[in-house]
């Protein structure tokens, strides 16, 4: 990280402090627990704010805004955690912004001393997090694949998350060598009888906390693109209600799970219970996103603030 993204993260943590005790009403022992920080640098962080000129009757900084959006869509929508980040350039740069936003999550789970399982999925946005993360010592963790790291050609997925990951951590990790979404319900059942890959589903549904993307439903739909559906099905998808898709499991806009077609042939782990961050952004995913919350797939979200203030309209 550049010694002026490390300035400006420094001034958004201070600004995070600053909305949580003035605006939030939060003591300085729940900023800092909030934060992960220690009660020392989050009253430091709050003297900050205000010695600097930011407080004034409101947090004077464009994360107090996004904070708000994150507050309201918790309320709204019941989420475990909710971060949004501020609109940038384009939505190209906001969409990276989010990926640096769900690094910064990441890293904070990596940093806690208790060992812990983290799940994670697969895709652009994920991958780019990942790629955001400095080295971290955290060898009390296991690491678990939540999908498939194997391409329909036989080769590694592009976007596979966790071999990634490996390049930058110690902790120990769990891979799924099988397709997202196997060629027949049977070559399924087959590779999900294995030993190996059955332990390693096991872990997962053990997960701690889990990290997903969303793909919406269209015709540049990450399954199609990368070659894991061809059109023809995408048009099948659609035509029964899909609006998106989690781990290879599409699902309607009440997030109610697609019975047949790819569904009965998904080698990744259930959607299952647990805290279940997405990374998600852009309007063009509304419908998606909506869907996966509505049916309880995912309980966290980081996301921009246009798409929050859509998701609040």
């Amino acid at each position: 990280m550049s010694a002026d993204n490390k300035t400006q993260k420094r001034l958004d943590d201070v600004a995070r402090a600053a909305w949580l005790y003035y605006i939030a009403g939060k003591t300085q022992d729940e900023v800092a627990s909030e934060l992960g920080v220690s009660r020392q640098s989050a009253q430091r962080m709050v003297s900050q704010a205000m010695s600097s000129g930011m407080v004034k009757v409101r947090v004077d900084h464009p994360i107090s805004k996004c904070l708000d959006l994150a507050t309201a869509l918790q309320d709204r929508f019941g989420l475990e955690f909710c971060e949004v980040v501020p609109f940038v350039a384009d939505a190209a740069a906001t969409s990276t912004a989010t990926s640096f936003a769900t690094g910064d999550v990441i890293e904070s789970w990596l940093n806690r001393p208790e060992p812990l399982v983290i799940g994670l999925g697969t895709g652009r946005t994920l991958r780019a997090a990942v790629e955001h993360l400095p080295n971290v010592d955290c060898r009390q963790h296991r690491i678990v694949s939540l999908t498939g790291n194997i391409a329909p050609d036989g080769s590694t997925a592009y976007y596979n998350v966790l071999f990634t990951m490996t390049e930058k951590v110690s902790a120990a990790t769990y891979p799924l060598p099988t397709p997202v979404i196997a060629n027949t319900v049977e070559e399924k059942e087959m590779l999900l009888g294995q030993k190996t890959i059955a332990s390693t589903r096991n872990l997962a549904a053990r997960a701690d906390v889990k990290f997903v993307g969303i793909g919406a439903i269209s015709d540049v739909a990450p399954l199609r693109i990368d070659g894991f559906v061809p059109l023809e099905t995408i048009a099948a998808l659609q035509n029964k209600g899909a609006v998106g898709e989690i781990l290879g499991w599409t699902f309607d806009a009440e997030g109610r799970l697609l019975e047949g077609l790819t569904n009965d042939r998904v080698c990744s782990t259930p959607l299952e219970s647990g805290l279940t961050i997405a990374a998600a952004s852009g309007v063009t995913k509304l419908p998606a996103i909506l869907g996966a919350i509505r049916g309880g797939l995912v309980n966290g979200l980081v996301t921009d603030e246009v798409t929050a203030k859509e998701m609040l309209a």
